[in-house]
């Protein structure tokens, strides 16, 4: 008989509400290297802290996370397997829908948020299998092929990168569409090649791509994510 670990990461075993607080607390938890927040993890995903604290104890009784009092939660190896299982499925749709249905990378991520919950596993590996089990979604993030041992790739904030250096975009955040609009509309997409010629007072940042020059807004810089 399978282990409750194995059916969290094989199966559609927690309802969406669930998988939704599992996803944020993964990518909080990378982001963070540490403990999440109850703070942090309201801001994420946009929720009042009395929310937070209820759904918590409900992720700790089923052995999702580990949480402590004012330290902050983190998942425990199961509920980091369950995470995983739903950023495999949230990613692969974002690349299906890119791919084979044409949808531009500013709309795939809110279409796959409410698929994602209603993808069986034979499904998801039919997607995968069709797609050539890719390792890299629409906007540049890994695609899990293993659940048991998936890490993120490092990366380095394009913010960090100094003036007269030349880095490659690998990835940028989904969660604002109009910042991957606007990416669009100045030719930049994964795998442009940017130079940073100044960083500005506000926090902009002026590059060079595509042989024109273009001022990036603070939110936009704070999306990309080049080589390190």
């Amino acid at each position: 008989m399978p282990k409750p670990v194995e059916r969290a990461a094989r199966s559609r075993s927690f309802s969406a509400a669930v998988e939704d607080y599992l996803k944020a607390i993964f990518r909080l938890e990378e982001l963070l290297q540490g403990p999440v927040s109850t703070s942090a993890l309201a801001e994420s995903l946009d929720v009042r802290a009395a929310s937070i604290s209820g759904m918590l104890g409900k992720l700790d009784d089923l052995g999702l996370v580990d949480h402590v009092a004012y330290r902050g939660v983190s998942l425990s190896p199961e509920g980091r397997r369950a995470a995983v299982s739903v950023i495999r499925r949230h990613r692969l749709l974002e690349l299906f829908l890119a791919e084979i249905l044409d949808v531009p990378w500013d709309e795939v991520h809110e279409e796959a948020e409410v698929l994602e919950h209603a993808l069986s596993p034979r499904l998801c590996d039919l997607i995968a299998n069709k797609l050539g089990n890719p390792d890299r979604d629409p906007h540049g993030d890994p695609i899990p092929g293993r659940i048991d041992d998936f890490v993120e790739p490092p990366t380095a904030p394009l913010g960090s990168t100094e003036i007269g250096a030349t880095r490659h975009l690998v990835r940028v955040s989904d969660r604002d569409s109009w910042i991957l609009r606007a990416l669009s509309a100045s030719g930049i997409g994964l795998g442009t090649e940017l130079v940073v010629l100044a960083h500005l007072d506000d926090g902009s940042i002026s590059v060079a791509a595509n042989g024109r020059i273009c001022t990036l807004e603070p939110d936009v810089v704070r999306a990309i994510r080049v080589e390190t």
